[in-house]
């Protein structure tokens, strides 16, 4: 966490996947195929192959992702689409995060999400689950084309919906988008869990006062 001595904080952005939602990779991978080779094959040629970067930043499309992974995998190409289908099922909410985020919103502080992630998983998201109600904005990667931790992303939020970054904490799982954040002037919280995540806000947002 980085605390500067000067404005103090009165928005927060919120990533989603490790954040607001469950996102454990590894258990996707463990879930769809039992035989380890096949579970080290999709590790390599989906989850940390360059395409699915490319499926964040809303340059390549689920089907023609679909297709590539099949083809890397020598798999079913119903197989791969069933894949995208349990990736999507499994960002479930993290009760105590979202609890955090009603807390917050009831307190007055404006809310904004920030996520790398393809339109159709967001899209699938805002269909199943009511929270977003509570964001005054939020930004997905493949909406807008750009990811973090480019920078030209946060620059996208903040022209958006007008934020000062040394008046913003931003939250994230991800070390990389937290440097990136924090080159930029934003507050930043490297998220862990909700306990301490509510503990270090409560530092920054120390002019807006809890709910009673």
């Amino acid at each position: 966490m980085d605390i500067p001595n000067s404005t103090v904080a009165r928005n927060v952005i919120f990533d989603f996947g490790g954040v607001l939602l469950r996102w454990e990779p590894q258990e996707i991978i463990d879930a769809f195929y039992a035989e380890e080779d096949l579970r080290s094959a999709l590790s390599l040629n989906v989850f940390r192959h360059p395409d699915w970067i490319e499926m964040d930043r809303g340059s390549l499309a689920d089907a023609a992702a679909v297709d590539r992974f099949a083809a890397r995998m020598n798999r079913p190409v119903q197989e791969m689409q069933a894949l995208l289908q349990l990736i999507k099922e499994s960002l479930v909410p993290l009760p105590e995060t979202v609890e955090l985020v009603h807390e917050l919103a009831g307190r007055g502080v404006p809310l904004y999400g920030l996520s790398n992630m393809p339109v159709s998983t967001f899209t699938y998201l805002r269909g199943r689950y009511d929270h977003w109600r509570l964001f005054q904005g939020i930004v997905i990667s493949g909406e807008v084309k750009l990811i973090k931790p480019d920078p030209a992303i946060f620059e996208y939020i903040c022209l958006q919906h007008q934020l000062e970054p040394s008046a913003t904490i931003f939250v994230d799982d991800h070390s990389p988008n937290i440097e990136a954040a924090e080159k930029l002037g934003f507050r930043t919280i490297l998220f862990r869990d909700a306990e301490r995540c509510a503990q270090d806000l409560n530092t920054f947002l120390r002019n807006i006062p809890e709910r009673a």
